[in-house]
């Protein structure tokens, strides 16, 4: 898979722990929308996984 291509990727709340999925290249990442906080990426969600 090719880098810089759009790309799910999951992000989290710092601060309440809300979670989303998003898909990357964005210009910036989301504001959660529980506490306005600045949301950071928790995990690339491009492989496959096994539970």
């Amino acid at each position: 898979m090719e880098r810089g291509k759009k790309e799910p990727v999951e992000v989290i709340c710092p601060r309440c722990r809300f979670t989303q999925i998003i898909t990357l290249p964005v210009t910036d990442l989301p504001k959660c929308p529980e506490c306005k906080t600045r949301m950071l990426i928790s995990e690339l969600l491009d492989e496959g996984k096994s539970y």
